[in-house]
């Protein structure tokens, strides 16, 4: 049985073509409520924010690493650690812009609330994606702790891995409000988690090289968002940082700019005459 569906109208908030959002700093107040909220089972949210990356990394880094050695002169769980620290990021925040999101857009019926103050619906949208944002960097602090117990940062170009875990945060973040939009019922995002979550966590370079991959998979990989977060992680980590990779940088930047602004237009669409 498929869920309701609420929606949430206010005539004075713009409608038609996508343009660029109109936010301001209110939006760091759905940003405060959401942390406050947060604060009330934050345990909970870390242990499944967290254990499955750091399973990952205990028993492919460990176990497996034993028999592959090494990867690109690198020990293979040196080099698969700073892909899962991007990947938890994605994770995180696709779960908090999915599932949550959607539940304070429709069973809690936050929006309504919020949109009775002086806040706009694209402050709300934007409220939400750097809440989100900020549960990524939760995680990725917490990965670079168990990193650096494991002797994994040789480099303190490390530390900049957390704006970078930031920026993939924000972009996820984006892309799962564009899908929370859309949503009619919690089961519409197995689709998105199956069709387009997994493949990023399995063919951006996490595991193995890119390099492996046919020519025509290598070229699709490239335009997976998530490899050029793990690209530029596994870099920070183990201090091979080139010019080269603020093309990948850029690259995010550009990608959630264009996200963030689909992302307002969908909910705009949604919960707009």
């Amino acid at each position: 049985m498929s869920e309701p569906t609420y929606q949430v109208r206010q005539a004075t908030e713009p409608r038609g073509p996508i343009k660029w959002p109109d936010v301001t700093h209110r939006a760091v107040y759905v940003w405060f409520r959401d942390f406050k909220v947060w604060l009330t089972y934050y345990k909970a949210s870390l242990i499944g924010n967290l254990g499955e990356p750091l399973l990952y990394l205990l028993a492919m880094g460990l176990g497996l690493g034993k028999m592959v050695g090494t990867v690109n002169g690198i020990p293979y769980i040196a080099f698969l650690a700073p892909g899962l620290m991007c990947s938890a990021a994605m994770y995180t925040a696709t779960f908090e812009c999915t599932f949550g999101a959607f539940t304070r857009m429709t069973r809690q019926q936050t929006y309504d609330a919020i949109l009775a103050t002086p806040v706009s619906l694209d402050e709300i949208v934007l409220g939400e994606i750097l809440w989100g944002s900020t549960k990524s960097l939760f995680s990725g602090v917490a990965m670079l702790l168990v990193m650096s117990l494991f002797g994994l940062v040789k480099s303190f170009w490390a530390l900049l891995a957390l704006p970078l875990v930031i920026l993939v945060g924000l972009l996820f973040s984006s892309l799962s409000m564009i899908v929370t939009a859309k949503s009619q019922s919690y089961d519409f995002f197995s689709y998105y988690f199956t069709l387009g979550i997994a493949p990023m966590f399995l063919f951006s370079g996490i595991f193995f090289p890119i390099e492996n991959l046919p020519e025509w998979a290598q070229t699709m990989a490239w335009f997976l968002p998530l490899t050029h977060g793990v690209t530029v992680s596994r870099a920070l980590f183990t201090g091979t940082v080139s010019l080269g990779h603020l093309a990948d940088i850029l690259w995010l930047a550009v990608f959630f700019l264009i996200a963030f602004t689909f992302a307002v237009g969908a909910v705009r669409k949604r919960l707009i005459l």
